[in-house]
This record gives structure tokens, C-alpha cells and sequence, in this order.
């Protein structure tokens, strides 16, 4: 079992240039990765017992990215404000601590920027898979 980590220590980083370069995403507070895949139903009139089959390996695996947080600099402000607006699809990490790494293509599917009359601009994002995902465990 993985010890307990600090969750300021899980990072979001994107490719900035379409080239790999990975910059963080400055300023984020709090972060998510939830992993899914939707199952194919195989049941049919002979199942045993009447229970539910399922299809090993043949479902569509997504993964969404949440967080929130505040932009810091200019530079990355504007490289997800310009994703955001052009529906850009760029190869991002998520870095989990004593984890490992999760990198692939994402597609940010909704962003919101909040903000108060005595506090600062602040954002929420959430990414959406948009190809095949490759796991790196830490070492």
C-alpha cells in the first residue's frame, strides 16, 4: 500500500509547444484522476444461473483530470486559456508521488474562472481523455 502523500506533490503538467515540453500548471490547489471503463454486456438466455456476463477487455477506458486552483504567471494562463478557446489537444502528466506518472492526450472539457469581491480570480478545469494512456511506475 502507497504511504501517505502530500497532496500538493501531485502534479498537472502540459506539453506547452506541441513538441514535449511540459510546463506545470501554475497555482493548483487541489487536484483529481478518476480512471473508468464501461463494461460490454454479454448475457444471454443459457448465462448461469440467469447472472450477468460481461466481455473482458472490450469496454472504452476514458479518464478525467479535475482541478482547481489560481494562475500565478502569465505563461500558463495563456497556454490553457488558449487550449481552452481553440479545443486543443495536447499530451499532458499527472504526476502522483511514489505513484507513478499517467501521460497521454487531453482535451479540456470545461473550464470555469470564479472569483469573489474580496479574493482573487480563481479557476476550475476538468480534462478529458482523448487517446491512449500510458503508465509509468515510479521508481
Amino acid at each position: 500500500m502507497m504511504a501517505a502523500q502530500k497532496g500538493k506533490d501531485l502534479l498537472l503538467k502540459v506539453d506547452s509547444d506541441g513538441l514535449g515540453t511540459f510546463t506545470t500548471v501554475a497555482g493548483l490547489r487541489s487536484r483529481t484522476i478518476a480512471f473508468n471503463a464501461e463494461s460490454v454486456d454479454v448475457t444471454h438466455a443459457e448465462s448461469a444461473g440467469q447472472w450477468r456476463e460481461l466481455l473482458a477487455g472490450a469496454g472504452v477506458k476514458s479518464a478525467r483530470v479535475t482541478g482547481a486552483g489560481i494562475f500565478k504567471d502569465a505563461s500558463s494562463d495563456e497556454i490553457v486559456r488558449s487550449y481552452v478557446f481553440n479545443g486543443t489537444i495536447r499530451n499532458w502528466q499527472v504526476i502522483v508521488p511514489d505513484f507513478g506518472s499517467i501521460e497521454g492526450p487531453f482535451h479540456i472539457g470545461s473550464f470555469e474562472l470564479t472569483g469573489r469581491h474580496d479574493g482573487e480570480v480563481g479557476f476550475e478545469m476538468a480534462l478529458e481523455s482523448a487517446g491512449q494512456l500510458t503508465f509509468t511506475a515510479a521508481t
